[in-house]
């Protein structure tokens, strides 16, 4: 159970599921720290939050960058107590396929995804674990567990950060400690993960990025079609609020994809070649109808 004014410290908190975290956590007495590099969605969210009495503070960071991360965790343990719950959250996405993805691409996707994951428990992992208390949400994505085609440095991002969350699960239990962990594996979210270009730097921008072929604009917008079916962040955030409570380690947000993670299982317990799937977005789509 959290206590009441625990810090709750949320990276990529200004929008999506980080978003909704922060107003679930927040409406139960707790220290709101939100960290995202967006800075006009970071005070709108942080002005909403304190609008409903809640205690809330935002601080632009980078996860990509490690002196920010690590200036904002400066400031974090300067003005508040160590987090109780820390959300390792900031996530972006691209697509396309492997042969097409520019080394830039993989640089920030993976800069954002998991190396921001990994600064965040660099900078924060220690203090907790000397104080033997609080709870690690890594978030991962259905995309850690399946290796759909056309989202392959997304895949390997999430694929990624999920074996970091099962390690450190391990982990802890090795060390008898009181630290809880949970990994975030999302499915369909209504988020702005779609337009996440608008935070790229400019410095890992493809100069020809804005001619995007016609087959990319059509699936990009089948995509945004079925992400506008899905599930909204509110009930992610209920998921993930009862997860700490229970110490529940594995956090999925449907069943939709469980044939699939099954077969994919089967697949390697068999050593047989992997199945491809149904394509995702027309599988939704169908479903749709």
């Amino acid at each position: 159970m959290i206590k009441e004014k625990q810090s709750v410290v949320i990276t990529g908190g200004a929008s999506g599921i980080g978003r909704a975290l922060a107003f679930r956590f927040g409406r139960g007495g707790n220290d709101i720290i939100v960290g995202d590099v967006e800075e006009s969605a970071l005070n709108i969210t942080i002005s909403e939050l304190r609008s409903e009495g809640i205690s809330a503070t935002g601080i632009i960071v980078d996860v990509a960058d490690l002196d920010s991360v690590r200036s904002f965790k400066e400031q974090v343990i300067s003005d508040f107590t160590p987090p109780y719950v820390l959300c390792l959250n900031a996530g972006v996405g691209a697509g396309g396929s492997i042969s097409e993805s520019d080394i830039l691409d993989w640089e920030w996707v993976l800069g954002v995804n998991l190396w921001g994951v990994i600064y965040g428990l660099n900078a924060f992992l220690p203090i907790m674990e000397e104080n033997n208390n609080g709870h690690v949400i890594i978030t991962s994505s259905i995309a850690g567990h399946l290796s759909y085609p056309n989202m392959g440095v997304y895949n390997a991002s999430k694929h990624a950060v999920l074996s970091i969350a099962e390690t450190l699960y391990y982990e802890v239990q090795e060390k008898n400690s009181d630290i809880g962990v949970s990994v975030l594996c999302p499915g369909l979210v209504k988020t702005n993960i779609l337009d996440s270009d608008r935070n790229r730097p400019e410095i890992l921008t493809i100069n020809d990025s804005l001619d995007e072929s016609d087959d990319h604009d059509i699936r990009k917008e089948a995509v945004r079609e079925i992400y506008n079916l899905a599930l909204e962040p509110e009930r992610v955030a209920d998921l993930v609020f009862k997860a700490v409570e229970s110490r529940q380690f594995y956090i999925f947000t449907e069943d939709t994809f469980q044939g699939a993670i099954q077969s994919r299982h089967r697949d390697i317990e068999l050593a047989r070649n992997p199945m491809l799937g149904a394509n995702l977005v027309e599988e939704h789509l169908n479903d749709s109808d």
